[in-house]
């Protein structure tokens, strides 16, 4: 009975090591000088150049066994400095190797840069199933963008204390699209789950997808013209692989002119990327147009209109990233009304949704009425970079980083008069719209002086000051009538 019990204990001890987040390694990928990183972005607010990794480290799968995945690890140059830690949540992939620790030189990997840059130690998971997982990777499944990105906070600690890189506290997460949804989960589950080990400074999440069950699904039930038709199976199949209890094979859900394309999408035979251009072409020569609810089997469409219980309406309502949750730390959602990839009405509901329950200190912005999905990357993350900026603290030796400019500015938000007080020395002061463009400029001498911002428009705006032989300092401010 002894020998019995302990070879039972000995058995659990072992499986709980093996399923332990552990960092597996990290590889230099290259470094940026601060020069090239402000060239790169056209963002004179650029502070540290940033060394940047590969990290490996093992997560859960949707299946419960062990995974390896990989993440950018993005760190600002300056190593004397304690920083803020930063998680991206990316967009969506169009192929494996569409992801951060891939394309950290030529796409969206780059916003890492940036974010380290602004003096942020950034990571940006590559989700599973992506980069060097294995598996189908599970799109929009709330859980897992949560839990992976969870488990690189935990590898990278391991090792940034190996390697005498200082990061405090604070912790701020942002992403875009299915990055939107994916950072709103992650903001989700620490609140929830894991408030003993992090605790969220600030949020952002970017034109997200939070309305799974609601706009997203009746994106699906409605038979309108949409060119991303490749979302649909690629968030049916990735249910599928988590749920397991949608469909037997992929031709019960999908018409024959299509199920065979979709199959091949599912084995790795072709890329979402390829999967949406294929289906583009399909649905307009088939329908006479791209309506992607021509893709769906009568019977399985009806199904899913008439049964709320039906498997997708139950995996659907799964991932919405906005329920049972009332979030605790500053959180901003921006987006543009012209998206025309993720629909707008995902940030109101959403924000509609988290206002009524009393979130502390919430908003949704459109950052730009006019703006498609891909051209309201640029002021949404501006605005990200604004927001966050009023939180961020880079210290030295627990004390925060020393900065010569005594300066008071009010009032905050102006209307036509802006007040400066202890100014140190002659200088310049920048201001920058949401868009990061330079809007407003003016010589300021030493000491105290009245500048006149009646002809600014309304809006919040990054103040930027600098003088010879003095660290550039940064403020908000908002001009309001």
């Amino acid at each position: 009975m002894i020998k019995h019990l302990l070879s039972i204990l000995l058995a659990l001890v072992c499986t709980t090591g093996l399923f332990a987040q552990t960092l597996v390694s990290a590889t230099l990928l290259g470094t940026k000088t601060k020069a090239q990183i402000t060239t790169q972005f056209n963002l004179p607010l650029i502070q540290y150049g940033a060394k940047y990794y590969r990290v490996q480290y093992t997560s859960t799968a949707v299946n419960g066994t062990l995974d390896t995945v990989s993440g950018l690890l993005a760190v600002p140059s300056d190593l004397s400095k304690v920083f803020p830690r930063l998680v991206y949540q990316h967009g969506t992939s169009g192929s494996k190797l569409d992801v951060p620790s891939y394309t950290a030189a030529n796409g969206e990997g780059m916003i890492g840069l940036l974010f380290a840059g602004l003096g942020y130690v950034t990571l940006a998971p590559d989700y599973l199933g992506l980069g060097v997982s294995k598996g189908f990777h599970p799109y929009v499944h709330a859980d897992s963008e949560a839990s992976v990105a969870l488990d690189m906070l935990r590898a990278v600690e391991t090792y940034t204390t190996q390697n005498n890189i200082s990061t405090s506290d604070q912790l701020f997460i942002t992403g875009y699209s299915q990055g939107g949804h994916a950072a709103m989960a992650l903001h989700r589950a620490i609140e929830k789950d894991a408030a003993n080990e992090f605790t969220v400074t600030a949020a952002a999440p970017m034109s997200g997808p939070y309305s799974i069950s609601g706009v997203m699904r009746n994106l699906i039930l409605t038979d309108a013209v949409y060119y991303y038709p490749a979302y649909i199976p690629n968030t049916i199949l990735s249910y599928q692989t988590v749920y397991g209890n949608l469909f037997s094979q992929i031709s019960d859900v999908f018409r024959p002119a299509y199920a065979d394309l979709v199959t091949q999408f599912y084995a790795g035979q072709v890329t979402l990327g390829s999967l949406n251009s294929q289906l583009i072409t399909l649905l307009t020569a088939n329908e006479g147009s791209c309506r992607p609810i021509k893709l769906f089997k009568d019977e399985v469409l009806q199904a899913i209109t008439n049964d709320p219980n039906h498997p997708m309406n139950i995996a659907l309502a799964k991932n919405d990233t906005y329920n049972d949750w009332t979030p605790e730390a500053p959180m901003r959602l921006f987006y543009c009304t012209a998206d025309d990839q993720v629909p707008f009405q995902n940030s109101i509901v959403a924000g509609d949704s988290l206002t009524a329950i009393g979130a502390p200190d919430f908003a949704i912005v459109d950052v730009n009425t006019t703006a498609d999905h891909g051209q309201c990357v640029t002021p949404a993350l501006t605005a990200t970079v604004l927001f966050f900026s009023g939180f961020q603290q880079v210290t030295t030796n627990t004390t925060v980083a020393a900065n010569d400019w005594n300066l008071k500015m009010s009032p905050n938000p102006a209307s036509s008069k802006l007040h400066l007080q202890g100014l140190p020395a002659a200088g310049k002061m920048d201001l920058l719209d949401m868009e990061g463009r330079i809007v407003w400029s003016s010589e300021l001498r030493k000491g105290d002086q009245t500048l006149d911002v009646s002809e600014l428009k309304n809006g919040l705006y990054l103040a930027r000051f600098s003088a010879p032989g003095q660290k550039a300092r940064t403020e908000r401010l908002m001009i309001r009538r």
